[in-house]
C-alpha cells in the first residue's frame, strides 16, 4: 500500500494543482496503476484529504479514472472540515466508515499484552471460566480507563510518557478544531470541553452551560456541534414514546476518548478511590455499545421523579435491550426500574459491572 499526507505541503500543492501529480509523490512512479498491468488492484492511503482545495474532485478524479486498478482510502480527522470541503457527495462512489480509538482488547495488544487479549476473550466467551491472570486485567483495565485507547498513548509504557501524549494531543486538537471551525472564543471553548468533560454521562443544559461561561445558548450549541463533528463528544438522546414523564430535550455527553476526558480535568489518578470511577466505566460502556449499534439506536430514559436507565438499545421500533451500569455488584431494589420494565415489557434490563 502507498501512504501519502494532505498534511505535506509539497503533496497538497501537486494535489491541488492536478489529481494526476500526486504520483509524482510516490517513492516509485506508479506505472502499475497507471498502464492497468498489475497482477491484481493496487491500494492508495490518502490521509488527512480534507485539506485539498476540493476533495471531492481530486477523489472523483482519481475513483473514475483508475476504477479497476486502484482502490482509494481516504481519511480525515474533521468531519466539520471534510463537511465545508467537499462540494460533491460522491455517491456511489464512496463507502464511509468511522474509526473509533483502541478498544480494550486491542490496547492490551498494542500493550504487548497479547497473551491477556486472549483470556479476556475467553473470560467475555465463557461465564464459567476461570483465570489466574483476573487481577492483571483488571489493573490493565484501569489503565485504560485512565489513559483512553490513542494508539500513541497505548504504545507508551512510562505513565508519564501518556500523559504528556495525551496532553499533547489536547492541546493540538484545540488548536486545530479552533481554527478549522473558525470559533470566535477560543477560551470559552476549551473551557466548555473541560465542563462536558466534568459531566461525562450526565444530561447537558445547554441554558445552563451557558450561564456558567457567559454565552447565549446559541453559540453554546454551535460549540457542541465542532466537538461532535471533531470526533471528541457523543451526545445521545432520551427514548420516548412521548409519555408525560420522560424528559424529551436534554441529551446525554459521552467522550469518544476516555484519555481525552481525563487530560481535560487533569485527572489520572489511579481508579479505586475516584469518585469519577463511575462515570467512567459508564463512558467505557457505551464506547462498547456503540461499536454494536449506531447512535441513533443508542439512548437513555429518564423520567422527571428521577427514574433512569443509562442505555436502551432500540433494535426494533417497539423491541430492543436497556443497560444499567454499576461500578460494584449490589442487590438493587427491584422497584427501582420497575416503571421502566413494566412500560417497556420489550426492553429487558441487564446490570453491568
Amino acid at each position: 500500500m502507498d501512504f501519502l499526507s494532505l498534511e505535506d505541503p509539497l503533496i497538497r500543492a501537486a494535489a491541488n494543482e492536478h489529481p494526476e501529480q500526486i504520483f509524482r509523490s510516490l517513492r516509485e512512479k506508479p506505472r502499475r496503476i497507471l498502464d492497468g498491468l498489475a497482477p491484481e488492484k493496487q491500494f492508495l492511503l490518502l490521509d488527512e484529504v480534507q485539506y485539498a482545495d476540493d476533495p471531492s474532485h481530486l477523489l472523483k478524479y482519481l475513483y473514475d479514472t483508475y476504477e479497476g486498478n486502484l482502490k482509494i482510502i481516504a481519511t480525515g480527522s474533521s468531519a466539520f472540515y471534510i463537511d465545508r470541503q467537499f462540494r460533491d457527495s460522491l455517491a456511489g462512489r464512496k463507502r464511509i466508515f468511522r474509526l473509533s480509538g483502541l478498544d480494550f482488547r486491542e490496547y492490551l495488544q498494542f500493550s504487548g499484552k497479547e497473551e491477556l487479549a486472549i483470556e479476556l476473550d475467553a473470560l467475555r466467551q465463557r461465564s464459567d471460566y476461570q483465570s489466574r491472570y483476573v487481577e492483571d486485567l483488571r489493573l490493565l483495565f484501569w489503565e485504560y480507563l485512565r489513559f483512553g485507547g490513542y494508539p500513541a498513548v497505548a504504545l507508551e509504557s512510562d505513565e508519564r510518557e501518556k500523559q504528556f501524549v495525551l496532553d499533547e494531543l489536547k492541546n493540538a486538537y484545540v488548536r486545530r478544531d479552533v481554527l478549522d471551525s473558525k470559533v470566535s472564543d477560543e477560551t470559552r471553548f476549551y473551557r466548555l470541553f473541560q465542563l462536558l468533560a466534568d459531566q461525562t454521562g450526565n444530561l447537558v443544559n445547554k441554558n445552563s452551560l451557558g450561564a456558567d461561561l457567559q454565552m447565549d445558548a446559541k453559540t453554546v450549541d454551535h460549540y457542541l456541534y465542532v466537538l461532535q463533528k471533531c470526533f471528541h463528544i457523543s451526545l445521545i438522546k432520551p427514548f420516548s414514546r412521548n409519555l408525560r414523564k420522560e424528559l424529551t430535550k436534554m441529551p446525554k455527553v459521552y467522550f469518544n476518548d476516555l484519555g481525552m476526558r481525563n487530560a481535560l480535568l487533569n485527572r489520572f489518578e489511579t481508579i479505586p478511590g475516584r469518585a469519577d470511577k463511575g462515570q467512567l466505566l459508564e463512558n467505557y460502556y457505551f464506547l462498547r455499545l456503540r461499536q454494536q449499534y449506531s447512535e441513533e439506536q443508542l439512548l437513555f430514559w429518564r423520567t422527571t421523579d428521577q427514574q433512569e436507565v443509562d442505555f436502551v438499545v432500540r433494535e426494533r421500533p417497539e423491541a430492543g435491550m436497556a443497560f444499567e451500569v454499576k461500578w460494584a455488584e449490589s442487590r438493587t431494589a427491584e422497584n427501582k426500574y420497575a416503571g421502566f420494565s413494566k412500560s417497556y415489557p420489550h426492553f429487558p434490563l441487564q446490570i453491568l459491572t
